[in-house]
């Protein structure tokens, strides 16, 4: 039986910290399903498109990874792909709080998935999305914490954003 695992997210946008979980993921798992997160309680940076065509540039090398998105809720989701598992990366004890609650309504929702915290590797530690946007928007450079292609599009995402100017 092939096992499969969903990592989902909103990854607006995907960073080195995000790559490092879903590449040790597919080293456990047959398939790997990235699923974006279409989340309404957030305004994103990047279009669920956009986010999705990152996505897969920045997983092109790991074969039995497949990018995705999704409306609802993740358990629904994982049950329709017929997945038994959820990756959730932690960075630090603070993600722990609200990565446990969201586990433990996933398992009153789907007895049969379980989800899989992976600590994010130490040099990620302190990296999420809103840091790497943060950088960005003052034209830092962020290419050592975010693949290449993310670099480039957050450089053609700011100095044409009015927010800029």
């Amino acid at each position: 039986m092939t096992s499969i695992a969903v990592c989902p997210g909103s990854f607006d946008p995907v960073t080195l910290g995000h790559l490092d979980i879903i590449q040790r993921g597919s080293n456990v798992f047959d398939e790997v399903i990235v699923a974006v997160l279409h989340n309404r309680n957030k305004v994103p940076l990047f279009s669920v498109e956009e986010r999705l065509e990152l996505l897969k540039k920045a997983t092109e090398h790991i074969p039995n990874v497949t990018i995705d998105s999704f409306n609802g809720l993740l358990i629904d989701y994982v049950k329709q792909k017929q997945a038994k598992a959820i990756i959730r990366g932690l960075r630090a004890v603070s993600d722990f709080e609200y990565e446990m609650q969201a586990a433990s309504i996933n398992k009153k929702l789907g007895p049969d998935v379980e989800t899989f915290f992976m600590m994010t590797s130490n040099q990620y530690s302190y990296l999420s999305s809103s840091i790497v946007k943060e950088v960005a928007k003052y034209e830092a450079d962020v290419s050592d914490i975010v693949p290449p292609v993310v670099a480039e599009a957050l450089k053609a995402k700011f100095s044409s954003s009015p927010r800029n100017k």
